[in-house]
């Protein structure tokens, strides 16, 4: 279990921070990259208005989105959407079991709609058997490091795929691939598994601190095969987290993430999509995504 204030992740990483800002002063050009948003932030509106929601999300500022489910539109009447609401739709997640069973569907919805990224949201187990009838949280916790590898095989499979249909594949991380296993911490694993011209990583900078890693300390060690970005913020809390029991979310920059430091990391990295993900409220959704909107332009990429 890990137990991590704002505090203490700053005082663990600010080293790192202050190397990567030492580089962007020495000449590393500043790119200032468009704001995202990963789909999923607003699921429950999408549900209930798809194009309405789309229309807001753009009238924040959002100007690039990553999805997480189409909502049984077509992707010809997703791109409509998407241009009516100034968006560009340059990424979509599915989970492994979805690209092993329909990655054909996958890519002729992904080139029909324009996309460039297709993302393994969730990795796979190589003996579902063993965790058919869990919950979530219990798959989280069953993960080990043979099924981490394994599914890092697959992506290659994957990867060629997609990068043969013009789009590059991905993998975006939750928590369960920095606890060490046996020695080795899954995801450093998983990167040198992966075919870095097949496969890309998108890191999730909360799930990675929630799982005990370094999102600065992987940017730095990482360059050029991170591509894509989540941040996101959490609420400090009293007891413990672990990988299966996060702190309740936060607006960017009210909570125990040290997004300020993770974005100038990134600037000396080979970073090209950042999105702003915020998975809970206790506002609504439209006002917190506005907080999260004015963070990302104070401290953008």
């Amino acid at each position: 279990m890990i137990e991590l204030t704002r505090r203490q992740f700053l005082e663990r990483s600010l080293p790192a921070a202050a190397l990567s800002l030492s580089a962007f002063a020495l000449g590393v050009p500043r790119r200032r990259l468009p704001l995202g948003l990963q789909l999923y932030s607003v699921r429950q509106m999408l549900a209930l208005d798809f194009e309405q929601t789309l229309r807001q999300i753009g009238e924040l500022g959002y100007r690039e989105v990553e999805a997480a489910g189409f909502y049984g539109r077509s992707a010809t009447q997703v791109a409509s959407a998407m241009r009516s609401a100034g968006l560009a739709c340059v990424s979509a997640h599915y989970t492994f079991d979805q690209l092993a069973t329909t990655l054909d569907q996958i890519i002729d919805f992904g080139n029909q709609l324009g996309l460039r990224y297709i993302i393994c949201s969730f990795p796979g187990f190589r003996d579902p058997g063993r965790v058919q009838g869990k919950s979530y949280q219990e798959k989280v916790a069953s993960f080990t490091l043979e099924d981490l590898c394994w599914s890092a095989h697959k992506f290659n499979d994957f990867g060629r795929k997609v990068h043969a249909a013009g789009m590059q594949f991905g993998y975006h991380n939750h928590t369960m691939e920095f606890a060490s296993q046996d020695g080795e911490v899954p995801y450093d694993s998983m990167i040198r598994i992966a075919d870095p011209q097949l496969v890309t990583f998108e890191m999730d900078c909360g799930w990675v601190i929630i799982g005990g890693g370094d999102p600065v300390s992987y940017l730095r060690r990482y360059p050029h095969r991170i591509s894509l970005l989540h941040v996101k913020d959490f609420k400090g809390q009293r007891k413990p987290f672990t990988i299966t029991d996060s702190p309740d979310a936060a607006e960017l920059g009210r909570g125990i993430i040290p997004n300020e430091q993770i974005l100038i990391a990134a600037r000396a990295a080979h970073v090209h999509h950042c999105f702003v993900e915020q998975e809970e409220y206790d506002m609504p959704p439209l006002e917190a995504l506005k907080l999260d909107a004015e963070f990302m332009h104070d401290h953008s990429l």
